[in-house]
């Protein structure tokens, strides 16, 4: 087998295996170093089995509150976490084998092992070496981290990560994730389902705290409902890890208090997958946030290296290392590909109902000194979503006064993240909220909720 090939990539998850298939479309010859599954964290252990989990959550929740009302009649139900992690784990496995027949599709060559960048485009495997002729592509990820100045070291049984939580075999009694960003969001619906005692812990004012303020008040008042406890602007002092049970020191509106779980979940923070790969060898430098230093072609500071994905910069998200993967094959195959607009890619959170949002927030718009006009309609005046009995949520759209551009958009709602790719595309292509009223929504939909909420940045909706 040949040991030199045109592009060498570590890493095969989202950014890696997609900048891999890319390169092979353009006709380049293609290695990916990759040492666990192919799909990387997304896939195997993060987007995917997560959201299966979610699916689940939320079938239990329908058939629990609303099948009378729908006209169906069950006996007492039962939830079993243990089920619904096994399904997960095939629909992961499903989508890591379709990886692998993506691999082969493409003639795309798979070193299962770790890699080590070195001088020259070279990259050292299992007492070997791989050369590549025009590029290596680090796009390594990122792992779980936990807190160890305060106790919260990761023992995988007690004080746990989404790794575990995805594996385990049964719902915990009780449950505190520290982090109620999206991460820590999902699961605390996921466990609120199963019958877990749920408590969210966020050090920053108010959950899900990048995204838009509305949208926070509205998962708040949703999670209230469900009994979901939430503490922002807390912090924990002390961990005292049991063998069954973990006690939190908390300090929450200045006031402090003890929480005893059985479970402690971390989902505040991730680690880059950056240490012992020779990065300061070869001469990779790195931010002082811990990044790899990339230009605007993400090249890193070494000659013929990129760096793609989360190891690369915020956004830390699948869909943002992918495009970046199909943007670094191109640059490597000779191709000028259009830059990607960091302002404009869409960030969801799965939970029920998701969030999703792409663009400024009001608060941002307001820092930033823009005229502005805001638009919102809410799904209880939404034909579709009263006959789902999925009523939850809004849409929310910021315009420019004087041009009617698109500054941001903000979804909640049972499928906000289907629906904020019609906000996606007009942003790309500079449509205006007049622009997105011109086209015909169809009725009934949740969709037309979007068409609404432009009309009533420009002071004319019609059904609100």
């Amino acid at each position: 087998m040949s040991k030199t090939f045109d592009v060498i990539i570590l890493g095969g998850g989202p950014a890696g295996y997609v900048c891999a298939i890319r390169a092979a479309q353009l006709g380049l010859q293609v290695a990916v170093v990759e040492r666990e599954k192919l799909g990387g964290v997304c896939v195997n252990i993060g987007c995917i089995p997560s959201k299966a989990l979610l699916h689940s959550a939320h079938m239990a929740r329908v058939i629990t509150n609303d099948a009378a009302a729908l006209g169906i009649t069950v006996g007492d139900v039962t939830v079993d976490y243990g089920v619904a992690m096994r399904r997960s784990r095939q629909v992961a496995d499903q989508n890591s084998k379709g990886v692998e027949y993506l691999m082969k599709k493409h003639h795309i060559t798979v070193f299962p092992a770790t890699g080590t960048l070195q001088p020259g485009k070279r990259v050292a495997i299992d007492g070997d070496t791989l050369t590549a002729a025009k590029a290596v592509v680090l796009a390594t990820g990122t792992r779980v981290k936990g807190i160890p100045a305060i106790g919260l070291e990761l023992d995988r049984t007690t004080v746990i990560s989404s790794d575990e939580a995805l594996f385990l075999e049964q719902a915990p009694k009780s449950l505190a994730i520290v982090g109620a960003g999206a991460v820590g969001m999902e699961f605390a619906d996921v466990f609120n389902a199963f019958g877990t005692a749920v408590t969210l812990i966020e050090a920053l004012p108010r959950i899900l705290p990048l995204e838009d303020e509305e949208c926070s008040a509205a998962l708040a008042r949703s999670y209230k409902k469900r009994k979901i406890a939430m503490l922002p602007g807390a912090s924990v002092k002390r961990a005292r890890v049991g063998k069954g049970s973990v006690k939190l020191d908390i300090e929450a509106g200045g006031k402090p208090q003890t929480l005893e779980v059985e479970k402690v979940l971390m989902a505040a923070g991730r680690a880059f997958n950056l240490d012992g790969i020779g990065l300061e060898e070869t001469g990779v430098q790195r931010t002082d946030t811990g990044f790899v230093k990339v230009d605007a072609n993400l090249r890193t500071t070494a000659d013929g290296v990129y760096g793609i994905g989360d190891i690369a910069g915020p956004p830390m998200l699948a869909h943002k290392g992918s495009r970046e993967g199909v943007f670094v094959a191109e640059c490597i195959a000779g191709q000028t590909p259009h830059p990607i607009d960091y302002g404009n890619i869409p960030s969801v959170t799965y939970c029920h109902p998701e969030v999703a949002s792409i663009g400024l927030t009001e608060a941002q718009c307001t820092e930033r000194q823009l005229d502005f006009q805001v638009g919102k309609f809410p799904f209880t005046a939404n034909g579709r979503a009263r006959a789902a009995i999925e009523t939850e949520g809004f849409v929310k759209i910021i315009r420019d006064k004087r041009y009617g551009e698109i500054l941001g958009a903000h979804i909640v709602a049972s499928h906000a993240s289907e629906l904020i790719h019609e906000l996606a595309v007009a942003r790309a292509n500079e449509y205006t909220v007049e622009e997105v009223d011109l086209a015909v929504h169809a009725h009934p939909t949740l969709s037309e909720a979007v068409a609404e909420a432009a009309l009533d940045s420009l002071g004319r909706v019609l059904n609100a």
